[in-house]
């Protein structure tokens, strides 16, 4: 078997383990971080530890080629994020006015002492720590 046989090519920015949604950015992205396959295998229960090792080989033997891939799979993603952000769906929309009441509600009832605005009107996110009491 060669090492190819594990990936299925789906196009220039989608490389994934074979019979799995799982893309090569993944596992390579943990392994780049520290885990280890043994970690990796724990975390995506979909794959083997004979898929994992097949992709940090092919990762190993092909280091600067995926790079290349990881570096252009993280471009498209970042686009997405920021096109969903600028333009997010009706559904999204709806979703974040539901948090946001249920916030509310959570907040006058004491459950929260803090309540945090997500989004305002302007779509700007303002972050800060949720306590539970």
């Amino acid at each position: 078997m060669k090492l190819e046989d594990y990936f299925d090519f789906l196009n220039e920015n989608d490389i994934r383990i074979k019979g799995t949604r799982v893309g090569i950015e993944t596992v390579i992205r943990d392994y780049k971080l520290g885990a280890s396959p043994e970690e990796i295998v724990i975390r995506y229960p979909t794959l083997s530890l004979e898929q994992v090792y097949a992709t940090i080989t092919y990762y190993l033997a092909n280091r600067a080629e995926l790079n290349t891939y990881l570096e252009r799979v993280t471009k498209e993603w970042e686009r997405g994020w920021k096109e969903q952000e600028a333009h997010p769906s009706e559904f999204i929309l709806e979703l974040r006015k539901r948090l946001e009441r249920q916030r509310k509600v959570l907040y006058e009832r004491g459950i929260l002492t803090n309540v945090v605005i997500l989004f305002t009107n302007s779509q700007k996110r303002q972050f800060a720590p949720l306590v539970i009491t």
